[in-house]
């Protein structure tokens, strides 16, 4: 009995303990200390209306992830079925951009030199922006395989107006076939490609099919397992709802066959986005030419492996898409598609709109805190905590379920590289934020190209190698803004705020670690083996576009 009493008082004082102190604080407003002292100002409006504007918006687009996975699995029955047998194969052009990519131009002419399709219906481009000694490299293997007679053809451009998208329009202009399939230097595409695909274009309505992307080095560390998380996220759940739900999606700019009267009708290769892909894919589908994805036809590629390259993609894909928007939908818009189809291309091509919105909620994330304090914890648990969650929680479901479908079996290792994603995508706001202000004030810039290293595997290394993207100052920005969220964990857990802890060090470690690896990758390269920047590398063309923003 005296042993019952003694337990009993020690569970009474461990329910005084802190923790229940400060769930008791979050659930019974009685308990507020600050009830019927908090006064609201002018100051505190000033802070509260635009921290919720952004909270507000970013939730929408958080919510319409969640739409694309019901919709993906909604409409799993509109897949593609088995395409009809070919009485005749056509002709097909295959372009091959390259710019200054002497470490894998040869591995994509070996590539396509195995393609199982008649070569007399081959018409093989490799359209040649080079500055350096990619023009003798991608020469020289262009005669060797002539020599085998292959019908491949080098054509070289001094004057790179346009970058890729100029290449391939100057292209079209001897391409003999009629159909045009698009390779960028860092892929392999199988030997059955042409076989596999052509098939689906006995529909004269079909103007592009789209394959899938697999990646040779995801496992070469854990920035590429994010960004094969992340591109499985687009290609999965982004390209499968919107082509199963008969929304317009767009090509990827590589790993696809287009029509070449599609190209034409739609008004050819524009240079004016930097994304001239996904604004050729809206122009031709505008039209009422339809597209296919295909995601059981693969198509393997180098995914980026130095954070400077990485984020230079991806602050291009970010700028490309929203220019795309700023042209592209009056037009959509003033259309006769349906309304879901409008709605749908709205959110698609504005979607890195939440990377400025990301950075202005960073910023005002202490100052809203601590009004929030003041007004009591009630409001912050039930308002603040499910516009979080719609904002932030379908980053997670999103891709987990993309990982999910494509690997049912070893899926569930996923999960432990969920925090890593969305960290990652925190870390890429400031850039990314940048370049979209940039295309929302119609400020031009060159294209920046993401540096091929012919790394497969855990194989090869990128360092003592030539092309490099240059830092710049914005790594020195994310890394301040790294250190401004250890302060805002700083006061939460003086304040007992506890519960927004874990959500605020993903913004410690997402900026601290994509700032720290761009400033550390360039230092290190520079002390260790004395590489410097190419001049080269400062300039150079999109690759393809569409990835998914955070």
């Amino acid at each position: 009995m005296i042993f019952a009493q003694h337990t009993i008082r020690l569970l009474a004082v461990a329910a005084q303990g802190p923790l229940s102190n400060y769930w008791t604080r979050l659930t019974d407003p009685s308990r507020n200390p600050f009830r019927g002292l908090y006064q609201l100002n002018a100051f505190d409006l000033a802070i509260m209306i635009p921290y919720f504007v952004v909270l507000v918006i970013l939730a929408a687009y958080g919510l319409h992830r969640y739409y694309l996975v019901y919709a993906y699995f909604k409409n799993r029955q509109n897949v593609p079925g088995p395409p009809p047998a070919v009485a005749e194969w056509p002709k097909v052009t295959i372009q091959l951009p390259i710019y200054n990519e002497r470490y894998v131009i040869e591995r994509l002419v070996d590539a396509v030199a195995r393609f199982d399709y008649p070569r007399e219906l081959l018409d093989i481009q490799v359209l040649d922006d080079s500055t350096d000694e990619t023009q003798q490299i991608a020469r020289a293997c262009v005669e060797r395989y002539q020599a085998l007679g292959l019908p491949i053809y080098y054509l070289h451009r001094t004057d790179r107006t346009g970058y890729k998208a100029g290449a391939l329009a100057e292209g079209l202009k001897s391409a003999t076939g009629e159909f045009v399939a698009i390779f960028d230097a860092d892929f392999l595409p199988s030997p059955d490609f042409l076989r596999r695909t052509l098939p689906y274009f006995t529909d004269p309505k079909i103007g592009m099919a789209q394959g899938r992307w697999t990646y040779l080095n995801r496992h070469y560390s854990a920035l590429t397992e994010v960004e094969t998380i992340l591109l499985d996220g687009h290609f999965v759940m982004e390209h499968g709802a919107r082509s199963r739900s008969g929304s317009f999606f767009n090509f990827n700019g590589t790993a696809g066959v287009w029509r070449r009267r599609a190209i034409d009708e739609a008004g050819g290769w524009q240079h004016d986005t930097l994304t001239e892909d996904t604004d050729l894919s809206y122009r031709a589908q505008l039209l009422g030419w339809k597209f296919l994805y295909l995601p059981d036809i693969e198509c393997a590629s180098e995914l980026p492996v130095e954070m400077n390259a990485f984020k230079a993609q991806q602050a291009r894909w970010a700028k490309g898409l929203m220019q795309t928007a700023i042209k592209i939908l009056p037009r959509m818009l003033r259309s006769d598609e349906p309304t879901n189809i409008k709605v749908e291309a709205v959110f698609h091509l504005t979607a890195n709109i939440s990377y400025p919105f990301m950075v202005v909620l960073s910023t005002l994330l202490l100052p809203a805190m601590i009004v929030r304090f003041y007004q009591g914890w009630f409001q912050m648990l039930f308002i603040d905590l499910p516009l979080f969650i719609a904002s932030s929680c379908s980053i997670s479901g999103f891709y987990l379920t993309s990982q999910r479908v494509l690997y049912p079996k070893t899926w569930k290792r996923s999960i432990l590289y969920m925090p890593f994603v969305m960290a990652v995508g925190i870390g890429l706001s400031a850039r990314n934020a940048k370049a979209v202000i940039e295309a929302l004030l119609g400020i031009k810039s060159a294209f920046v190209r993401t540096p091929k290293f012919k790394i497969e595997g855990h194989a090869g290394t990128w360092r003592k190698k030539l092309y490099r993207n240059r830092s710049g100052w914005m790594p020195y920005l994310e890394i301040a803004l790294g250190l401004y969220f250890v302060s805002t964990i700083v006061y939460s857990i003086q304040n007992e705020n506890y519960a927004t802890a874990p959500f605020l060090f993903l913004f410690v470690w997402g900026f601290l670690y994509t700032g720290v690896m761009s400033v550390a990758q360039a230092w290190i390269e520079r002390l260790r083996f004395g590489v410097q920047p190419s001049a080269a590398s400062a300039e150079a063309r999109a690759s393809a576009s569409g990835a998914p923003g955070f």
